[in-house]
């Protein structure tokens, strides 16, 4: 059974990512790489605001692998961009 609080963390998670692909979808510029950025950026805001002060959860002990498999993606699409771009003829 869930507890309260990751009960809050998911919830808070949905709305942020539901919020941002309503914005990209206004803004007509909905991408994979750009829903993806704004969802993981919204992941990092949604962890350190739910975060406990006194001892942390088992659970939470787990988002730290999430937090790291997503700064790697982040780094790819932000990569990909860059290559974009830059002329062709560079690399």
């Amino acid at each position: 059974m869930a507890t309260p609080r990751r009960q809050r963390f998911v919830y808070a998670q949905t709305a942020w990512m539901l919020g941002s692909l309503v914005v990209l979808l206004l803004l007509n510029s909905l991408s994979m790489a750009l829903f993806f950025a704004t969802s993981f950026v919204g992941f990092l805001v949604v962890v350190e605001l739910t975060a406990p002060f006194d001892v942390a959860p088992r659970w939470r002990s787990r988002l730290r692998w999430v937090v790291l498999l997503g700064l790697v993606g982040l780094g790819y699409v932000l990569v990909r961009r860059v290559l974009e771009i830059l002329p062709r003829g560079l690399f």
